[in-house]
Parts: C-alpha cells; sequence; structure tokens
C-alpha cells in the first residue's frame, strides 16, 4: 500500500471531522434535553417513542371528550332538574284542584298557571347545549324535537350520541326526547284505571296497585257496581271473573288477578270501571287533560274526581321517568369520572415511558461532552504537529 503526505492529513481531517460531529451531536442533545433527536439516534428507541407519542395523543383526546360529555350531560341533569321541579308544581296544583272547596273560578285559575308550566316544559323539552345542539333530540340536534301543533309531537329519533372516553369504552352524551318526555307508562304503570263516561254514582276510585305480580295476567277487566253494594267483574270476554259486596258508607277495595282498587262514594247501578293495561301517554298530554278538566264548568263531581286521580298516577309516571333519566345521566357521569382519572394515570405512565426512551441523561451527557472535547482536542493537536511534515522526515 502507498502512503502519501496528502492521506496522513486526510485522516487526520477526518478523524477532527469525526470528533466534531460526535461532540456537535452530544451539544444537540444537552440543547434540547432529548436523547433521540432523528431516528438514526436510536431507531429502535425512535419507533418506541413515537408508538408512545401516539398513545399520550389519544389519551389526551379521550380527556377532551370527557369534558366535552361531562358538560353535555351536567346540562341534561339541569334541565331534567328544572322538568322535575315544573312536575311537582304541576302536581301540588293537581292536588289542590281537587279540594272539595273549590270553584270553577278557582280551577280555572290553577289551569291558568297549569298553561303556563306546560309552555315551561315544553322550552325546557326543546332546550340547547353551547354548541347550539338540541339535548333531547336524539342525533337529530339541528331539529328542534317537540313541535306544538294542538298535542305535541316528537319529531327527533330514538338514537343517542356517543363518545369514545377510553379504550373500547364508548358513554351516551344524551337521552332522546322520546324516552323522558313521551313514552310514558300511564296508570300505575301495570294498569291503568278509567271510569265510565256514563257512571251516574259518586263512587270514586283512589289507590290502585299490583298486589301479586305473578297472578297478574296484564288483561283487560271491567268493573261494574250491580247495585250501590254489590260489583261484579268481567274480563275482555265478557265472563264473570269475580263478584262481592261493597259498602258505600265506608268505601273499601277491590281485589282480583292479583290487584287492587280503592273506592270510596256509593256507586249507581251500573257503573262501571275499566281496568287496562298500561299503555304510553307522553306527559304534556297528561297535562292537556288536566288543563281540560280543570276548565269544564259545573265540575267537581265524582267524573272530575276520577279523571284527576287518574292524571294524578300519571303525573307520578312522569316524575317517575324524569328520576329514572336523570339516574342514568349521573351513572354516566360516574363512569366518565372514573374514566378521567384512569385516563390521567395512564398519561402520567405514557410520560413518563417516553421520558426513559428519549430523554437525556444528563450526568452521562456531561462526562461524554468532556471525553469527547478531549479527543478534538487531541486529534488537533495532532493535526497541527502532523501538518508541517512529510514522509522525508521519516527518511533523515
Amino acid at each position: 500500500m502507498r502512503v502519501s503526505t496528502n492521506w496522513m492529513q486526510q485522516q487526520s481531517v477526518n478523524t477532527m471531522m469525526e470528533r466534531q460531529s460526535d461532540l456537535s451531536g452530544i451539544q444537540t442533545q444537552m440543547g434540547t434535553g432529548k436523547r433521540i433527536n432523528q431516528p438514526s439516534d436510536d431507531p429502535v428507541g425512535a419507533a418506541r417513542a413515537v408508538e408512545l407519542t401516539h398513545l399520550g395523543a389519544d389519551t389526551a383526546q379521550y380527556q377532551r371528550n370527557i369534558t366535552s360529555a361531562n358538560a353535555r350531560l351536567g346540562l341534561e341533569d339541569q334541565t331534567l332538574s328544572s322538568v322535575n321541579d315544573v312536575l311537582g308544581r304541576v302536581r301540588t296544583l293537581l292536588l289542590q284542584s281537587m279540594n272539595a272547596t273549590q270553584t270553577d273560578e278557582s280551577r280555572s285559575d290553577i289551569a291558568a298557571e297549569m298553561v303556563q308550566l306546560r309552555g315551561q316544559l315544553l322550552g325546557m323539552a326543546n332546550n340547547k347545549d353551547s354548541q347550539g345542539d338540541y339535548i333531547f333530540a336524539g342525533n337529530r340536534t339541528g331539529t328542534a324535537p317537540f313541535l306544538s301543533q294542538g298535542g305535541v309531537n316528537y319529531v327527533g329519533d330514538a338514537g343517542q350520541r356517543m363518545v369514545a372516553a377510553g379504550p373500547g369504552l364508548q358513554v351516551a352524551t344524551g337521552d332522546p326526547g322520546s324516552a323522558i318526555f313521551m313514552d310514558i307508562p300511564d296508570g300505575n304503570g301495570s294498569f291503568s284505571l278509567a271510569a265510565g263516561g256514563a257512571n251516574t254514582g259518586t263512587a270514586v276510585a283512589g289507590a290502585n296497585s299490583v298486589t301479586d305480580a305473578g297472578a297478574w295476567d296484564g288483561g283487560n277487566y271491567q268493573i261494574t257496581f250491580t247495585a250501590a253494594d254489590a260489583y261484579e267483574i268481567r274480563d275482555g270476554g265478557g265472563a264473570l271473573v269475580d263478584s262481592g259486596s261493597y259498602d258505600p258508607q265506608k268505601g273499601g277495595a277491590i281485589a282480583f288477578k292479583g290487584v287492587q282498587v280503592a273506592f270510596s262514594g256509593t256507586p249507581a247501578a251500573g257503573d262501571s270501571f275499566a281496568v287496562a293495561p298500561s299503555s304510553s301517554q307522553d306527559m304534556f298530554a297528561t297535562l292537556d287533560s288536566i288543563i281540560a278538566t280543570l276548565q269544564m264548568p259545573n265540575g267537581g263531581g265524582a267524573a272530575m274526581q276520577n279523571t284527576l286521580n287518574g292524571e294524578l298516577a300519571n303525573i307520578d309516571q312522569s316524575v317517575g321517568s324524569v328520576i329514572q333519566a336523570r339516574a342514568a345521566v349521573g351513572a354516566r357521569m360516574n363512569a366518565l369520572d372514573q374514566q378521567a382519572s384512569l385516563n390521567d394515570d395512564l398519561a402520567l405512565q405514557h410520560k413518563t415511558a417516553l421520558s426513559d426512551v428519549q430523554d437525556l441523561d444528563y450526568y452521562d451527557a456531561v462526562s461524554r461532552l468532556s471525553l469527547q472535547s478531549s479527543a478534538l482536542q487531541a486529534a488537533q493537536m495532532t493535526f497541527s504537529k502532523l501538518q508541517n511534515m512529510s514522509l522525508f522526515d521519516y527518511l533523515r
């Protein structure tokens, strides 16, 4: 191999450049605080850093989703709380209107306040969130879900908007208004009770319930008073189910097929009460029925009392629907809070792991910086001594 003077000098220059590059790399690391500033610094570590960065970004997005979902659910809960307050006022007024001392005029005044309460209820059902979306519209958030056209119609859908709160965890951020305001079972939730329109006596149906769920078959039945002190019960096909006596002075409960109905007052022969499985009735229709009943002239008799008793049960079912919805909202918010806490822990783990992969150990870096500086100085000193020499100096 032939060795020339230029080759020796070039080798010295190359050595200095390598030392300078190593020193520059350490200075860059110390300036950024990162051990890995480009993939070539540590290909395996760089790939792991990218993965951890993506996991951290996902967790941050989950946290933003949770914040947004909690805000929307919180607004829904506040709205439902206000709805519950309105229904509570309706119930109070309804009980007040059933007092025997009420007159047509006083009942009309109560009905006027209920008209205002109905308007408030409709406004709450059409409430919006901070983004301008209707809370109770399902997935059709751009359109008011409840339209008042004589009665109230729901024009939203039955969908629920979902957000990702964590890996594999989807949480609903709202409820369709149909489930809260519209699809409410009437009566006591198992069956409803209605007085016959042709009743002429003073019998009033009061508290009623299912006393034996195993015996109740959910059928249609009719209680007919054959006299002021006697009754019979027939099924939907007209077959006699039961019969018995009734004390018009004391009143009492009539029980059959696992259900019980309390009566008071004196029935006329032929007065009847229909027992039917619960169907759905929206709370606006319940209010409309109450208002219309209170506005009837010459009211206060058994017919009005029976109607209002039935609507009182429907109001209680409406309150139950709101309470159930609020319980579901609270459960979701609790789940979101728990997931947010878990996400915080995951975020800390990701940051710690990412730091372990790419952050610089300054103690080690300072040691290497000193070593590389010494190596560079040595290379420079060597070059300074060799640059004026040639191979002929070895031949002397």
